[in-house]
């Protein structure tokens, strides 16, 4: 063991769920509309941007995953707003020190279209986790047909997070 602290801690996130009729399609705090009334299935309200970047907080300090902290078997957390949770880890992440330097997120779907949308899902996020939203990128693509997402089975989410001690 030696004494070093890093100044710099990574994490990455990713997180998926299944599409499916009957749920809201919630991401980034922002109630999206798809084309076939699909929403994201999952114990809480299934963000899978919110979660991701989740993750990757959790990761980069090496506390485990939402799953840690948040158990799906726990009904406290039946529908929550990911939002409310994201709050809770990045307090977490403060407490022992650190801060958001940056995160940089890519959002895997078919449809619905997610850039008109990238705006407001970065003022929800920079609200809850009290940074400013140019500390934030979220990009969308395709999985051009492949795989869960391109078939339209699911919604994936990667997430990267620099975190910066603070002295």
């Amino acid at each position: 063991m030696n004494d070093f602290t890093p100044k710099f801690r990574i994490g990455n996130g990713y997180d998926i769920h299944r599409l499916v009729t009957g749920r809201k399609l919630i991401i980034g705090g922002v109630n999206l509309k798809h084309p076939d009334n699909l929403g994201l299935d999952g114990h809480s309200d299934a963000d899978v941007l919110t979660h991701s970047i989740m993750d990757a907080l959790l990761g980069a300090l090496s506390l485990g995953d939402i799953g840690k902290y948040f158990p799906p078997s726990d009904d406290k957390w039946k529908d929550v707003d990911s939002l409310i949770l994201l709050s809770k880890v990045i307090d977490l992440v403060r407490k022992q020190g650190w801060e958001i330097n940056n995160i940089d997120s890519v959002l895997v779907a078919e449809r619905p279209k997610i850039k008109p949308f990238v705006e407001i899902m970065k003022k929800n996020l920079s609200n809850t986790l009290k940074i400013d939203n140019s500390f934030i990128g979220i990009k969308a693509t395709t999985n051009e047909k492949l795989g869960p997402e391109g078939r339209e089975e699911g919604i994936s989410c990667h997430s990267v997070v620099l975190l910066e001690k603070k002295e």
